[in-house]
């Protein structure tokens, strides 16, 4: 019934961050260190997006449950040191990811039940 922990849900997004930092840090973010193209950091936060996305369906997360990922996730790149923008970006790219896949996943599994 999707009765997973609050607690769990915000450790696997605080685990997100941190892999987003060992792979891509704020530094990195900032031009303080050596420089990673768009490219590479958008496979980087698609991947990242990926695992959310495998995880929301693996827990069966509710609405209430993925909103929670999200504003932890968001919360711990602040906490790390990113820019706003970057926080803003990262963490919407990761809600329309989560929602997207959603809906897809809903889709198809509609278009089973049919046939």
């Amino acid at each position: 019934m999707g009765w997973l922990s609050k607690g769990k849900v915000t450790r696997f997004a605080n685990e997100l961050a941190q892999e987003l930092a060992r792979r891509y840090s704020p530094a990195m973010e900032k031009g303080e260190d050596r420089k990673i193209s768009a490219k590479g950091i958008s496979n980087i936060l698609e991947e990242i997006y990926q695992r959310a996305v495998d995880f929301k369906h693996k827990e069966n997360l509710w609405f209430f449950q993925t909103a929670t990922l999200g504003n932890s996730f968001r919360w711990e790149l602040k906490e790390l040191g990113y820019s706003e923008k970057f926080i803003e970006i990262a963490t919407e790219g990761l809600v329309v990811y989560l929602t997207r896949k959603a809906s897809a996943s809903s889709v198809q599994s509609r278009s089973a039940e049919k046939k």
